[in-house]
């Protein structure tokens, strides 16, 4: 046997067996960052609504355009697999009046 027919032999499913275990390190890495991510947004949306709610809670009032701005925060929460926790803030905010 060649050296060229132990390399096809036993180099070639061993370089296939290393990339397909790099590859799914990888993946697994990137699903932890896409997690990450996820959950970080999540808290700045949910940051952000609490201040807003507290702003206009004290004002006494909301103006339209904060309203609009509100939910689309809330709805982008939603999406990213909110469990519940805002949905009575949110409640809250859009029963402020208007001016």
């Amino acid at each position: 046997m060649t050296a060229f027919q132990v390399l096809t032999l036993l180099g070639v499913p061993a370089l296939a067996a290393a990339a397909a275990k790099a590859m799914l390190c990888e993946i697994r890495r990137q699903r932890k960052d896409t997690e990450a991510v996820k959950a970080g947004m999540q808290a700045l949306l949910r940051a952000q609504m609490i201040g807003d709610y507290n702003r206009y809670l004290a004002q006494g009032w909301a103006p339209i355009y904060a309203r609009e701005n509100f939910e689309n925060c809330w709805q982008q929460y939603h999406r990213l697999g909110a469990n519940g926790v805002m949905d009575d803030l949110r409640t809250k905010f859009l029963a402020l009046p208007t001016k």
